[in-house]
């Protein structure tokens, strides 16, 4: 189901009716219904598998509470069992398809294997969101939440489900579990936010896109200002699509009384490399700044060291946007490191 589509047109009314409605200690289960109704719109089976995400991180979680000697291992498991869901639905055939190559480079047959199914929608978000859960309750910077109802909820809330941002702990499940009351403003802020993201999304970005995707489609036919006109189009498809996305999500989230980060600050008005990357898509790039550049060592280690947790953190955030070389290539050509460092330390 998408945002601007008519099943959610119909969707959002009959949910937002339902949860004030309904007595507050039950409507953390609206939002779980709802939400799973919501990925279930997508494809029906895959419901099993960020149900399988979020049963392993909320088991572990607990274990670790009771168990503490045993929390590496656990956070160890949780690990493998997450990251191993997402390697493989979204990049098993790309891997598979990499080997492949290599052998034939080598003239060494190999018969390719290659898996036909759908990427599950929203995959890498809740697979990060459910990773920092867990990791935070190894930490010790929150505790594991008992009631397994509203952490589902927290994991699966539906206006962030499909594209962010990626929520923390401390900020999302609290305003889960917490009690609302029903402001006027902050409903009517959300509507406006909402607005604005339809407009980025649909007007904007939906209408750049048939002139990109014409040039882009056919890019050797062009060249000079063609290219220079399609290239700057792209930039501003690319962000007010996304952060069309992140408006509404933040929009619909206010409608339920939850206030969701802001994922996007006028990036294109930054003045530098470290400004950009600071205030745009924030959620993403302050996960990989905590969860990945810190744990690795940050700037703590040495100059050296420090260059290649830079470089092995963007690496790994060009694949995060997908399973393709030009993704790779792309984390890769980070090599700003003044300005990179000065951002993620």
């Amino acid at each position: 189901m998408l945002f601007n589509s008519f099943a959610f047109a119909i969707f959002l009314p009959i949910v937002f009716c339902l949860y004030w409605l309904f007595p507050y200690r039950y409507r953390w289960s609206i939002l779980l219904i709802s939400s799973c109704y919501f990925y279930m719109s997508w494809n029906k089976k895959y419901i099993a598998l960020i149900m399988f995400t979020t049963v392993v991180s909320y088991i572990s979680a607990l274990l670790m509470d009771f168990f503490k000697k045993k929390k590496r291992i656990l956070l160890v498991f949780t690990l493998v069992a997450s990251l191993g869901t997402l390697f493989f639905f979204k990049y098993f055939n790309f891997v598979s398809g990499a080997i492949m190559r290599l052998f034939h480079s080598f003239a060494l047959p190999l018969h390719p294997i290659t898996l036909k199914f759908m990427l599950p929608v929203g995959i890498s978000f809740y697979t990060f969101q459910t990773l920092s859960y867990v990791i935070d309750v190894y930490k010790g910077k929150v505790r594991a939440e008992r009631h397994f109802g509203k952490y589902a909820a927290f994991i699966t809330f539906f206006p962030q489900l499909v594209a962010g941002p990626i929520e923390r702990t401390e900020n999302l499940l609290p305003q889960i579990c917490k009690r609302h009351f029903f402001q006027y403003s902050q409903a009517v802020y959300g509507l406006k936010l909402m607005a604005w993201g339809f407009f980025k999304k649909i007007v904007i970005a939906d209408n750049l896109a048939v002139y990109v995707d014409l040039i882009y489609s056919d890019i050797y036919s062009y060249k000079g200002f063609v290219l220079i006109v399609a290239s700057i189009f792209f930039a501003f498809q690319i962000y007010c699509d996304f952060s069309g996305y992140s408006d509404i999500a933040v929009g619909v989230a206010k409608l339920f009384g939850i206030d969701l980060m802001t994922n996007f600050k006028s990036p294109y008005f930054s003045s530098t490399i470290k400004e950009f990357w600071s205030r745009w898509h924030i959620s993403l790039s302050t996960w990989f700044r905590d969860y990945v550049y810190i744990p690795l060592g940050g700037n703590r280690k040495g100059k050296y060291r420090t260059y290649l947790n830079l470089i092995f953190t963007f690496l790994v955030s060009g694949l995060w946007h997908g399973a393709n070389w030009t993704f790779i290539l792309w984390g890769g050509g980070a090599w700003d490191i003044t300005s990179y460092r000065k951002y993620i330390t």
